[in-house]
């Protein structure tokens, strides 16, 4: 599997899934823009993938503002050249008992994990239009399926991203585009870690594989989407979870 010649947008790639993408696109032959609000994860990332030979680049970039995408993405273009490779993988997670869930926090998930992948898409898509040719992939979550106590908040934005995928996919099918998402089951991750603190060896050990999922499962599913072999799907959602909910 080859990305040599593409060029790809990472979001939230600064760690966790998204820097694993990065890397693993990065692998395949990509060049790689990484945007991530955490400017010095983002240049520390971007500047390990160019010692190790590839293309990378990094920007500082609040996925949830139209200015910031659009400047991001203008970088990109005259650094790499057009972007036909799209990972919307930035988001923000919260457990909050649903009385306790104020207007504010829902507007802040859902500006950050649905807005953003409006705004990023909308951005980065003429260029793949006019290459006849374009992966768009977002990350999920398997929170969006299962459902998840006290984080009604989260499932619902996570929910939309799921919508967004199979409806622009219907839209774009002839055009050469494909639009597929990846619903991360519990995987281990500094935001994971940061929120559950103790509890993570413990929840994932009542999980069917008795373990969490790694940045690196969720990267592996990410690239094949966004590879000439995926060429024939679109819409789909590509579950990695563990055995967490089967669909």
């Amino acid at each position: 599997m080859s990305l040599a010649g593409r060029n790809a947008v990472v979001t939230g790639a600064a760690s966790g899934i998204g820097l694993a993408a990065a890397r693993r696109l990065a692998q395949a032959g990509a060049a790689v823009a990484i945007w991530d609000l955490n400017e010095a994860g983002a240049q520390a990332a971007a500047a390990a993938l160019v010692e190790q030979g590839n293309r990378a680049i990094a920007a500082r970039v609040d996925v949830s503002k139209r200015s910031d995408v659009d400047a991001a993405a203008k970088q990109a273009r005259e650094q790499l050249g057009p972007i036909t490779i799209l990972v919307n993988n930035a988001g923000i997670s919260a457990f909050t008992p649903f009385l306790e869930i104020t207007e504010e926090l829902w507007d802040r998930i859902m500006t950050v994990n649905l807005k953003s992948v409006l705004l990023c898409t909308q951005a980065l898509l003429p260029d793949m239009l006019a290459a006849k040719w374009g992966r768009i992939v977002n990350v999920s979550s398997s929170s969006a399926q299962t459902g998840a106590a006290s984080m009604v908040h989260y499932a619902a934005s996570k929910g939309g991203v799921i919508a967004f995928t199979k409806a622009l996919a219907q839209e774009l099918a002839a055009t050469g585009v494909t639009v597929n998402n990846v619903p991360p089951g519990f995987v281990d991750t500094p935001m994971l870690r940061e929120q559950l603190k103790d509890r993570v060896d413990a929840i994932a050990a009542a999980s069917p594989m008795k373990r969490p999922g790694r940045p690196e499962d969720m990267a592996a599913a990410i690239a094949f989407l966004a590879s000439e072999e995926a060429g024939y799907i679109t819409g789909h959602t590509l579950s990695v979870n563990g055995g967490r909910y089967s669909n």
